[in-house]
């Protein structure tokens, strides 16, 4: 029923100007879904932070933040590959450092507990003989990583 003094069907018009100026929000995206529980996976607690973040995906929070890691991680595996032959214990340690907080905040907790154990040691001691291994180490586990990131990304 309208109020008093306005026509009939009076407020079914301004609720329609209404709904014209301030349309509905756009639906939300999909998010990348979790991945199959298998050896390989990103940590599901780290990747329910991420979606906190932006809990109905409308700002593609978690697809950028893996995108960037893609990036980031990419950029660092080409850096450590530099460094095999006759490797700079003080590359290989940051290179270490800088990826166990990333690969950590988005799940990667296999690599980033390589990386943390490379950096120890080779800040620690800067032990040359291990180089090598570390890097092999850290190689391995950072394919890993981008095989998930990039099936996540994919879907």
């Amino acid at each position: 029923m309208s109020p008093p003094g306005r026509p009939k069907g009076a407020n079914r018009s301004a609720q329609h100007e209404v709904s014209q100026v301030n349309p509905p929000p756009p639906p939300p995206l999909p998010l990348p879904p979790l991945p199959a529980p298998t050896h390989r996976t990103l940590d599901a607690a780290a990747l329910a932070r991420l979606r906190e973040l932006d809990p109905d995906g409308r700002h593609g929070v978690m697809r950028r933040v893996l995108q960037a890691f893609d990036t980031s991680l990419t950029r660092m595996l080409v850096q450590l590959a530099g460094e095999r032959e006759g490797g700079n214990v003080s590359v290989v340690a940051g290179v270490a450092h800088t990826l166990k907080s990333s690969s950590a905040s988005v799940g990667a907790l296999q690599l980033a507990e390589a990386c943390a154990e490379v950096e120890k040691r080779q800040r620690g001691t800067g032990d040359s003989s291990r180089l090598a291994a570390d890097i092999e180490q850290l190689h391995r586990e950072g394919e890993a990583a981008l095989q998930v990131v990039r099936s996540m990304l994919r879907t």
